[in-house]
């Protein structure tokens, strides 16, 4: 297999899967400290799915250092196809909530006025937290194509 920048086991990887888990994690503290949240389902789907994001991108990011550590090949034709699933399933979990919550906020702030009637949202804070999960989104796909090049190359 070839190596490719983002590759598992080098320190692209490391750093890809890296920032994927502080983007999400800051999505989602953004998120929590927002007021009212909790009353509308894109948002908390939004944090279920950055959830899921940094568990899985923090999980292969401590997969990337051990394989620096011992220096190992993670370039097995059956590790790929498990990154390749779980990158593109994550993928399209987290730019289902992104998107979502992307079209409550724009109601909210544009369509009913709700942001300028209830100023007591925090619909600044909704907008950051989208955004972050917007990059994280950004370096999923990232990562999701890498693997997938890496796996149409065996």
């Amino acid at each position: 297999m070839k190596v490719v920048v983002g590759s598992p086991g080098t320190w692209s990887g490391l750093l890809l899967r890296t920032g994927q888990c502080v983007f999400a994690g800051a999505s989602i503290g953004v998120m929590l400290s927002a007021f009212g949240f909790s009353n509308y389902t894109a948002f908390c789907y939004l944090i279920a799915s950055m959830g899921l994001q940094a568990l899985w991108s923090l999980g292969l990011a401590c997969l990337d250092v051990y394989a620096l550590r011992i220096r190992r090949d993670l370039h097995n034709p059956v590790l790929v196809s498990l990154f390749v699933v779980g990158d593109w399933v994550t993928a399209t979990l987290s730019l289902a909530a992104a998107c979502s919550s992307a079209g409550v906020t724009v109601l909210f702030v544009r369509d009913v006025d709700f942001c300028r009637r209830y100023p007591q949202l925090s619909c600044g804070r909704y907008e950051i937290s989208i955004v972050l999960a917007f990059l994280t989104w950004l370096l999923i796909a990232v990562s999701s194509l890498v693997m997938f090049w890496l796996l149409a190359s065996v």
